[in-house]
């Protein structure tokens, strides 16, 4: 079984990569491993503020993790929210507010087109490695859907005709950004250990 740490706190995260991950590989998140500490994420990049947790988790734990960025970009407000996606309608936001920011600043644009971005961090042995997912689709007129989380009531991935929200955890995850992205890093994890 090889372990890895998730440097992020949030358990929906982890919820969605383990179930994409294969049997003998196991996420626990960085709180699970004893590491309590808030990481900012100061940087203009997914890439950097990945890179920056996955370091300060691996240097504080002393082990192999990952970390991930993930950001909503929208043609109609030039890549916003971007970077900023979690942080959208302040340091205080949650779902629900940068939910009811998007669909103001939006408003009746009929430029609807957008895309989610993950970068994956992995530190492995000492050595970094990114991983990038992207899933192209477009924003609705209004919230669709209770499942998922964050800007998934909004979102339906190209060629499908529901939000990610609708969607079951494996229908969302044959559409993910994120999953592509972890695909990426399972894919070189498994030729590392041939």
């Amino acid at each position: 079984m090889t372990r890895l740490i998730f440097a992020s706190a949030n358990p929906n995260k982890a919820k969605e990569i383990q179930a994409a991950l294969p049997e003998n590989f196991s996420v626990i998140t960085m709180k699970d491993a004893g590491f309590q500490n808030e990481i900012p994420e100061p940087y203009l990049t997914l890439e950097e503020n990945a890179q920056h947790k996955a370091r300060t988790v691996a240097k504080a734990l002393n082990a192999n993790c990952f970390s991930e960025d993930t950001g909503l970009e929208t043609d109609a407000l030039d890549g916003a929210p971007g970077v900023r996606s979690a942080r959208y309608a302040g340091e205080e936001a949650n779902d629900k507010k940068n939910i009811e920011k998007l669909l103001l600043e939006l408003g009746s644009n009929p430029l609807r087109n957008a895309r989610f971005k993950t970068v994956i961090v992995l530190i492995l042995d000492d050595e970094e490695y990114f991983f990038t997912g992207i899933c192209e689709g477009k924003i609705t007129t209004s919230v669709s859907g209770s499942g998922g989380f964050g800007y998934d009531p909004l979102f339906i991935p190209e060629g499908a005709e529901r939000t990610f929200a609708e969607m079951t955890l494996e229908e969302k995850n044959s559409f993910s950004h994120r999953k592509k992205a972890l695909s990426k890093m399972i894919a070189f994890l498994k030729e590392k250990n041939n």
